[in-house]
């Protein structure tokens, strides 16, 4: 079965990167990683693939390497009929959050998107610092963020929480939608023409593969039933696929996010909380610590409700942790680098 890789988003640039070393490699999209295994579908058809040298060598340096879920790669099939994906091919975007790990690494969620998605419920209430975290990281990957507030049909005035949501979220479009009943599904539609792709981050229950299954017309995804006590869905996607949608365009559903920690996102912080860094940069001092200086612009904007405590203190937690987990990231870059040069002082450059 053949197949046009324009349609998800394969362009003269990715080509010109594969001609080089077109010999005995041809490309395709990461669907799926199971265990070291990508599904990757080719323009000849969906293989499977093993991780090649070139692969396995770049991931022990940097474990971001390894390919995910919308991924390009270079494939080849040997004589035995092996077939390795040889070379991760240069991601344009890339959702990155921070590993649980003590060494502050980071875990690629997904690449190549052009739209990323924020989902949340609507019912029974948006959790706003959630929405802020994952804007963040949405910014920080480079891809056009959008939030998605879903089972609008389950609350009373979708436009109102629409509208306070809109407020943790300058700058972003919020769409209310009902997958399940078909609202506000259609202004998802043009994010995932052909050759674009719209990734979809948040929790379990969120909606998110009934959404993926409501854009492509199909059941593409699995999804279970919502419980009763508490109203929301069971977890259900484990793993992180990429899903063709029929007349071009692609889904990228993740696994429901528990725990998303940022890293080096200074600038997804900047955009998310773009209010804030304006009163901060407004303040009469350019070091000014936001306690009692004069002229501190965020002081005087909460004392008049302009800037709610909870967003002061959502930016001020956020914004220790980037810095702290860039702190631990620079100083395992450090130690690499002085494991590959011993005998380089570590304040400099060695001698001149």
């Amino acid at each position: 079965m053949n197949f046009d890789l324009t349609s998800l988003g394969w362009t003269a640039g990715l080509a010109a990167d594969w001609s080089p070393q077109r010999t005995g490699c041809r490309p395709g999209r990461v669907v799926r990683v199971d265990r070291g295994v990508c599904t990757v579908l080719c323009a000849a058809g969906t293989v499977r693939a093993s991780l090649g040298g070139g692969v396995l060598a770049a991931a022990a340096r940097d474990q971001a390497d390894l390919p995910c879920a919308g991924d390009w790669v270079l494939v080849r099939t040997w004589p035995d009929e092996r077939v390795t994906a040889e070379r991760v091919l240069p991601r344009r975007t890339a959702v990155i959050r921070r590993t649980a790990d003590k060494d502050s690494s980071g875990q690629v969620l997904a690449a190549n998107l052009d739209t990323a998605a924020v989902i949340e419920p609507m019912h029974p209430a948006p959790d706003v610092d959630r929405i802020e975290r994952l804007l963040s990281l949405a910014w920080e990957s480079g891809a056009r963020p959008v939030v998605v507030l879903t089972k609008c049909d389950l609350v009373p005035d979708p436009a109102a929480v629409a509208a306070q949501v809109a407020q943790v979220a300058p700058g972003v479009p919020v769409l209310p939608v009902s997958a399940e009943r078909g609202v506000g599904v259609d202004a998802l539609r043009p994010m995932v023409a052909a050759g674009l792709t719209l990734g979809l981050l948040g929790p379990s229950g969120a909606g998110k593969s009934t959404l993926v299954n409501a854009l492509a017309g199909a059941t593409a995804m699995a999804t279970q039933a919502v419980r009763r006590a508490d109203g929301k869905g069971r977890h259900t996607t484990t793993y992180r696929a990429l899903i063709p949608i029929p007349g071009g365009g692609a889904v990228l559903d993740t696994p429901g996010i528990r725990a998303v920690g940022l890293l080096d996102a200074a600038d997804g912080l900047d955009r998310t909380f773009s209010d804030v860094a304006e009163l901060v940069a407004a303040c009469r001092f350019a070091d000014c610590a936001h306690q009692s200086e004069p002229g501190c612009a965020v002081r005087a904007a909460l004392a008049c409700g302009e800037l709610s405590g909870r967003r002061w203190e959502s930016w001020l937690k956020l914004q220790r942790e980037t810095a702290y987990e860039t702190r631990r990231r620079e100083a395992r870059l450090s130690a690499v680098a002085r494991r590959s040069h011993p005998g380089r002082p570590r304040g400099g450059s060695g001698p001149r």
